[in-house]
């Protein structure tokens, strides 16, 4: 392949879309994670407990009328004076739940109880409110609203690390003409100065390592083939025809794999003298 004067290698769409990718799913935990930290759990244990509460008043109506002597006023004076029994520890439920909570007006309806089928009043009750027909099985302690938080925190860092990388990246380049190599800090660094081409990860992973040291400073640079430019045939290769222009100029020491010629025999191991 022969190289051509000079050769500039921008990201590639298979990098933007991998840290797209990377950036919104992040993104979406860390908004999910929040949700259940902030309100999320705390709303699920209002529900959980709203439930069990409709078991709890299906139990006492029956107990009440065992003999059949409740009537629908002593019951409606019963369930009028019962509340939601939420536990102590109000960090676990909603910031805008007024307690004491009361029985809700369903629980109320002798008639609407009296076939003790708390289950359809759970269902007509809930539905009405907009709450899932099948809550949690067990509520959500304080132990585990703090994970979410947590694990928002670090999906938090990690889409902003995404969201960080995408956004320098977009603006780098890395470039090579005739006199000297850009890297995508911006450096440019004279052929002159480039002591050590490691291309030991060229081939299998797009990765190469440049030494240098001269008028430019002393560092490393790193080439990203699959970051910068590609290796995609329709387009012409730019990453090894960048690759192909820097050896074409470089007159330092060169690391890589020797190939293996398949027809050279193998070694054979020493025996011992008999």
């Amino acid at each position: 392949m022969s190289a051509p004067e000079s050769i500039v290698c921008k990201p590639t769409p298979w990098f933007l879309f991998r840290a797209v990718i990377m950036l919104l799913m992040f993104g979406v935990f860390a908004v999910l994670f929040y949700i259940d930290g902030s309100t999320g759990y705390r709303k699920k244990n209002q529900v959980f407990y709203l439930h069990k509460t409709f078991q709890a008043a299906n139990e006492e109506f029956a107990k009440m009328d065992s003999d059949g002597s409740l009537t629908p006023e002593g019951w409606k004076t019963h369930a009028e004076k019962q509340s939601v029994r939420f536990p102590e520890d109000r960090s676990i439920l909603p910031a805008e739940l007024t307690l004491p909570m009361p029985w809700p007006e369903i629980l109320h309806d002798y008639q609407k109880m009296k076939p003790l089928q708390w289950n359809k009043l759970w269902l007509e009750y809930s539905g009405e409110k907009g709450y899932p027909s099948s809550p949690s099985e067990e509520p959500y302690d304080a132990r585990k609203i703090g994970e979410q938080w947590v694990v928002f925190w670090i999906c938090l860092a990690l889409s902003l690390g995404a969201a960080f990388i995408l956004i320098r990246t977009l603006g780098r380049k890395i470039a090579a003409d005739p006199e000297a190599i850009t890297t995508q800090q911006g450096r440019r660094v004279p052929y002159g100065d480039l002591k050590t081409l490691d291309l030991r990860k060229w081939e299998t992973k797009g990765l190469a390592f440049i030494d240098y040291e001269g008028s430019a400073g002393k560092g490393r640079i790193r080439i990203d083939g699959l970051t910068y430019g590609g290796f995609k045939k329709e387009e012409g290769e730019p990453a090894e025809q960048l690759m192909q222009l820097i050896r074409s100029r470089f007159s330092g020491e060169i690391l890589e794999y020797a190939p293996v010629d398949p027809g050279s025999p193998t070694p054979e191991k020493d025996k011992d003298p008999a």
